[in-house]
């Protein structure tokens, strides 16, 4: 196994203005300016931001650099709109996790627990996104918990999503993010079974060779992470 430094891989949900203080999972929320702030600052300590299939061989030993893996869970139109022109202006490139049911459509898995609604990106935004140099990720069809659906279900959500996303995109999809965080062994096992190579956790760590690539560790960009923040689960997880 080569040595290497391990690589920090940051998880943002949406770009946009912050709901007021008291209202439910406000921590999701980033805003544009602050975003625009955290990737400004660490292009200027050097770093590359990259998709998690760009930066994987980074993690290998296989590339060494000053990287950072940058990617959004849900596939909300308030990435599209305020993220895709600092990212490409920087020279970043990125992967979002899409929930395939709700392509055009918003955040219906958040109504139970009154999240603002949010609208996800169409077939068109999605297309976009990959044509910027972006990675297309899957986050299953219905945003479910796989660990509190039957096996059969789960291979559904995660098999389907990779090929809807394939069918709107054009490019192949290797890389999932696992709603709420939730696997286990067994659905570890079907997103291997599905086609994909790399996945994601809510795990807090950087990702290293160590880390089964369907397992990898990622870092939450709340709301009151400023650029020194972000900077700081950067440099040292």
């Amino acid at each position: 196994m080569r040595n290497c430094s391990p690589v920090t891989i940051l998880t943002y949900h949406s770009i946009a203005d912050v709901p007021p203080s008291g209202s439910p999972y406000r921590g999701l929320f980033v805003s544009p300016k602050n975003f625009q702030r955290q990737m400004k600052w660490l292009s200027r300590l050097g770093y590359i931001g990259l998709s998690l299939r760009e930066i994987h061989p980074y993690i290998l030993g296989q590339k060494r650099g000053k990287v950072v893996g940058i990617t959004f869970d849900d596939g909300f139109c308030n990435v599209h709109e305020n993220a895709l022109s600092v990212l490409r202006d920087l020279g970043f490139s990125s992967t979002c996790f899409f929930v395939s049911g709700q392509i055009g459509g918003f955040n219906k898995w958040d109504e139970p627990k009154g999240i603002p609604y949010t609208r996800c990106m169409s077939d068109e935004k999605i297309r976009e996104w990959a044509n910027a140099g972006n990675e297309i990720g899957a986050h299953t069809v219905d945003h479910v918990h796989l660990t509190e659906v039957g096996l059969s279900e789960a291979f559904d959500q995660i098999s389907n999503s990779r090929k809807r996303l394939e069918e709107i995109s054009n490019q192949r999809v290797t890389s999932f993010s696992y709603p709420y965080g939730d696997v286990s062994p067994d659905i570890r096992n079907i997103v291997e079974r599905s086609g994909f190579k790399l996945a994601v956790t809510l795990r807090k760590a950087q990702a290293s060779s160590r880390h089964d690539p369907l397992l990898l560790p990622r870092r939450n960009i709340r709301h009151s992470d400023g650029w020194i923040a972000a900077c700081r689960k950067t440099i040292f997880g």
